[in-house]
């Protein structure tokens, strides 16, 4: 296990998200599935307590702590794409699993994850600064899922 890992908590499927990941984005894996070795309180012995898995090479674990608390904005995976096909096939993965859009970029899985698909032509504009920041990030903002061409296009002006 990794020093640092980020430790999402599931109610109880944290063995089907790990899972989607790993299918859904490159350098992601399932690495270990470890069981309760006894009761808990929202878990029985034997049930999916801990799964080890990456994420676009990000060590995480998931852990199947119950219904207690949820998943909010204040925690996103930010995933770089370098066009357009790539940043639909995220997006179009998390969405059509049962998530869910918002804007500038930002849609949510069906677990509660909030993602941040993100072209890099986006975080280039918004590193160059002045007019051509500001164009990008006045495009963005009327955007739900990032339209590479638009940002593009503001970039230019």
């Amino acid at each position: 296990m990794a020093k640092n890992t980020i430790c999402l908590w599931f109610d109880n499927d944290a063995e089907a998200a790990a899972r989607f990941y790993a299918e859904t984005f490159p350098d992601s894996a399932v690495s270990a599935v470890r069981r309760a070795p006894s009761d808990y309180p929202s878990g029985k012995k034997g049930d999916v307590l801990t799964v080890e898995f990456t994420v676009a090479g990000i060590p995480c674990l998931g852990l199947n702590g119950g219904p207690a608390f949820k998943h909010d904005e204040a925690f996103s995976f930010q995933i770089a794409t370098d066009d357009q096909e790539e940043t639909d096939r995220y997006w179009n993965a998390i969405v059509d699993n049962g998530g869910q859009e918002s804007a500038c970029g930002w849609c949510k899985d069906r677990w509660g994850l909030s993602w941040q698909i993100t072209p890099r032509v986006l975080t280039e504009a918004m590193a160059a600064g002045g007019d051509e920041a500001r164009r990008a990030f006045e495009a963005m903002m009327n955007m739900t899922k990032i339209d590479v061409a638009a940002i593009d296009a503001a970039r230019r002006g």
